[in-house]
């Protein structure tokens, strides 16, 4: 049985590259209606002298959202949590049944001296996920997977609306944006266990085929803000 197990890992790895290649060609812009990042805002955020700045995005489940913005220079740190419901901290299992409102979501710590709000809107339409789904994202399914930008003041709300007008205008995707823009009225980080998933599991199969690709998207399409 030893024997066998570097041909039964050879042979998943076989399997594994095939899923990763075929998950990237599902993932690199299956709804886009060209190649490369999207264009980026022609409105963005005005620099500030603050350290720092948050911003709060929904696309899917947050495992992979949150390793894309972890690899991005200039973020200070990433949290997976909900946002956009109505229950005070809850748990995983309740989000999961679709009946908080909460969707599950990433807060990005920033410096704004270093990555604009507008770039990692960019990143959030170009590789993060698909802005076209709605109340869904790849494989999972429900309200709780939607695709939602909190904002916590007028100039990210203002930046956001304007940018997804922007794109809509372009005909950058073959189907309609669905993006939810809403204030942000609260973000709950989710357990520990969920923290930093992707690099805590970086062969689990669903991060592999789905999330995995979005990291090497990053890489490609971003080089000047990829940071590893």
């Amino acid at each position: 049985m030893r024997r066998s197990l570097p041909n039964i890992a050879a042979a998943l790895a076989v399997v594994t590259v095939a899923l990763v290649l075929f998950a990237a060609k599902l993932t690199s812009g299956a709804s886009r209606t060209g190649e490369g990042p999207v264009a980026a805002p022609s409105f963005d955020a005005q620099v500030t002298s603050a350290a720092e700045d948050t911003a709060v995005f929904a696309g899917g489940c947050f495992w992979g959202v949150d390793a894309v913005y972890k690899h991005v220079k200039g973020v200070k740190r990433v949290v997976s949590g909900y946002a956009g419901g109505d229950v005070a901290n809850p748990s995983y299992e309740q989000v999961s049944t679709g009946d908080t409102g909460h969707a599950e979501s990433v807060q990005v710590i920033y410096d704004p001296s270093q990555v604009s709000y507008g770039k990692l809107l960019q990143i959030f339409f170009s590789v993060a996920h698909d802005p076209t789904q709605l109340n869904r994202q790849g494989p999972d399914r429900g309200t709780q997977y939607r695709s939602a930008i909190f904002y916590s003041n007028a100039q990210q709300q203002q930046v956001a609306e304007s940018y997804i007008k922007q794109l809509t205008a372009a005909k950058t995707f073959s189907r309609p944006i669905v993006t939810q823009v809403a204030k942000l009225h609260g973000f709950y980080p989710a357990e520990a266990y969920h923290q930093n998933y992707l690099a805590e599991h970086p062969n689990q199969p669903y991060i592999v085929i789905n999330d995995q690709p979005k990291i090497a998207a990053l890489k490609k399409q971003f080089p000047d803000v990829y940071n590893n």
